[in-house]
């Protein structure tokens, strides 16, 4: 039974999301900081369109890249020996953001990074949760992705190229980022090809949620997240 949140409720248990795919859980409160954090510490992220209130989901099953699974195929790995893009991260989230947002989707009209949505995560940027990785071409930002970092999970929000495999080489450094700090899991929330391509797969709800306790721990911003360009990632 989908929860109607007012502005302190508490989020309802993930096991009472609908059973379809998307696992649609409550509708309404604030799109705060604070509400976001809490939704993420509970496997549950907002996605919703312009005009409609705020809608929460958990899906099942849940789209999960673990980074030791990663996969790079032979192009990318010659277009990362050729060092194509230089990668950076947290130098322009909000470019980041806004870039996603105007993304063109295959079967999506419009976006669902709504204005109140793009604030909402520069604010926990501010605060040391959110974060972005970006992949340049020169002076030009060819692609990028960002989500929020908690505990020892990096949940992933969106990704956008402008030129051939910049999000990938995006990724690829994000990967290795997590990799180097013992952060295993990457939420990649829905189930795409593209994601699985990457090696994503996957996992059930009651899995996910398992990791997640493990993962996370006490709801704080990690604090070794770099800002510039990542060694030896070009």
């Amino acid at each position: 039974m989908i929860a109607f949140l007012t502005p302190d409720a508490p989020f309802p248990s993930v096991e009472r999301a609908l059973t379809d795919p998307n696992g649609l859980l409550a509708v309404g409160g604030e799109l705060s900081a604070e509400r976001l954090v809490s939704a993420y510490c509970r496997g549950i992220f907002p996605w919703y369109s312009v005009g409609q209130p705020v809608l929460w989901w958990s899906p099942d099953p849940r789209m999960v890249l673990h980074t030791d699974e990663f996969r790079v195929s032979h192009s990318l790995r010659a277009r990362l020996r050729r060092g194509t893009y230089t990668v950076t991260t947290d130098t322009c989230f909000r470019d980041v953001v806004d870039a996603c947002a105007q993304a063109y989707r295959e079967g999506q009209d419009g976006t669902w990074i709504t204005a109140p949505m793009a604030r909402a995560y520069t604010e926990l940027h501010d605060m040391g949760y959110a974060h972005s990785v970006e992949a340049w071409a020169g002076d030009e930002l060819a692609g990028g992705l960002y989500g929020i970092a908690i505990g020892r999970m990096f949940f992933g929000e969106s990704m956008f190229a402008r030129r051939t495999d910049a999000s990938k080489v995006a990724l690829c450094a994000l990967v290795g980022l997590l990799r180097a700090h013992d952060m295993p899991m990457i939420d990649c929330q829905q189930e795409t090809r593209h994601l699985a391509s990457l090696g994503a797969r996957p996992i059930s709800r009651q899995a996910f949620t398992k990791s997640l306790a493990a993962l996370v721990g006490r709801a704080d911003p990690v604090s070794w997240w770099p800002r510039g360009a990542i060694a030896g990632s070009s």
